[in-house]
Formats: structure tokens, sequence, C-alpha cells
């Protein structure tokens, strides 16, 4: 799979541009890429009244300063807050970097030390979630233009790369290169060029193109099953009952192919 770019030092330089910008340069960076990640968008006083993903963000933006600045309870109520109306949990000490989206967002759960960074698209029911009751850092790292699909999980400290995609339903649980699609449970890599379209919007939403490791291992199976039972026809008479131009001699359902062919 190769070496994992370590994205913790350019990520916190992000991170620390994104501190120095006031609240009203975020929060309109948030609402201006919801436009070019959402055709259904259509103005921004319907964007800023009727999408949660929306609203998570922007609360979320200021219960992270008060977390910064050690307002701990106040940060921790207001995100319980924005829980109880937006139906997505983000602890206000994740860190996420500029023009963030969540899509539909329902359910999707990101834990205190995640770190995420610019130009990320999340769907409904993603969780970036821990899997140690340790402190320290427990939650996954995102890279730049990481797209992650519904119902995915990536679990524990680990790292996926800038551009990555996610297949929905995934649980991935190892670091990922940049440039790569992690599909499966558990998340396997693969590699993936970019075309002009993701370079362009900066997501790719192909998720039907997304390979599918598993069916290529079960058609790889079935072909060399095919050339086995071939060499062994080969060596075996044939039964009484079979022709010699019947495509499988050794098959169990030989009977009920000849019945049909013989009602036809």
């Amino acid at each position: 799979m190769g070496m994992v770019k370590d994205y913790s030092v350019d990520i916190e330089a992000e991170h620390q541009t994104s501190q120095g910008m006031t609240l009203w340069q975020l929060w309109k960076e948030d609402v201006a890429c919801v436009f070019q990640r959402d055709p259904a968008a259509r103005n921004s006083i319907e964007v800023l009244t009727t999408y949660p993903g929306v609203h998570a963000i922007l609360i979320h933006r200021i219960s992270n300063r008060l977390w910064l600045a050690k307002w701990r309870y106040i940060a921790r109520l207001l995100a319980f807050l924005s829980r109880m109306f937006t139906n997505i949990d983000i602890h206000p000490g994740a860190t996420i970097g500029r023009r963030f989206f969540i899509d539909h967002g329902i359910g999707v759960v990101i834990g205190e030390t995640a770190v995420i960074g610019d130009d990320c698209t999340l769907y409904h029911g993603v969780t970036l979630g821990g899997t140690s009751w340790n402190k320290g850092k427990r939650h996954p790292t995102l890279g730049n233009g990481v797209l992650v699909g519904a119902g995915a999980k990536i679990l524990g400290a680990i790292t996926l790369g800038d551009d990555v995609r996610v297949g929905s339903n995934s649980v991935v649980v190892k670091d990922a290169p940049a440039n790569s699609t992690v599909i499966g449970i558990p998340g396997k890599v693969v590699q993936t060029p970019q075309d002009a379209e993701h370079l362009q919007h900066g997501v790719d939403l192909n998720h039907h193109l997304i390979p599918d490791p598993v069916a290529h291992a079960m058609a790889c199976m079935l072909e060399r099953i095919a050339t086995l039972e071939k060499q062994v026809n080969q060596h075996k008479p044939i039964e009484k009952h079979s022709r010699e131009d019947d495509p499988c001699p050794a098959c169990d359902a030989l009977n009920m192919c000849l019945c049909e062919n013989e009602d036809k």
C-alpha cells in the first residue's frame, strides 16, 4: 500500500490558519461550499434555514472556540443543543478545516480528537470514532478533499490521505494513502486515478464505479473452478445419460437440464 504521509503537521498549520479567520469568514465559506457540492441547493436562505449539516458546522465553529478557550462546559452544552436540533453529534474538541460539508447529516458522529482537513464531505450515518478508552489521540485524521460515503465508519487513530474516497457502509480501521478508494468490511484500499470531474469539483460521486474486490475474487474463483472441471472431464469417462456436446457433463444439475431440453 505504500507509506502514508503524516498529515498532522500540515493539518495543524491549516487549523492555526482557520483559527486566525473570523467566524464570519469561516461561516461564509461553509455556506458557499454547499452550492458546489449539492445541486439541490438554490439560495443562501434555503441553505441557512433547512440544512442540518450547515447548522451543525456553524454551531461547531463557536463551540470549538469556546473549547479552546477552556470554556469546556459551555462548549459541551452548546454541542449538546446542536445535536438535539440537528441529530449530528460533533464533539467541540474536534478539529475541522475550512469548507466542511455534511450532506443530509442524520446520524453523523465526530469524536473529540478527530482532525479533518479542508474541503471534506461527509454523508449521513458517518462515524469518526475511537477504538480505545485511553485519553489522547484516538480518532481518525482526514486529509484535504476526503469524501466519506453514507453509513461508513472510520475507527481509531488512523490517517486517510488527501482526496481519499470511502465507499458507503465501509468500516475503515487502517491508514489509506492519498488518491485511493477504501471499500468493504474491513476496508480495503484500491488505487484509483483521478478524472477531470473529480479534479474540477473536488469530489467524485461515481460510487457505482467503485471497484469490488470481493466480486472480483469470486469471479476468479468461478473461472478457476470451470477450468479445473474441464480438465477433470477430459480424463473422466462421460456418463451414459450425458451427451458429448453437453456444456457441463459433470454438473449436478445435468438431469434437470436434460429434462428442460426434453420439454422443449
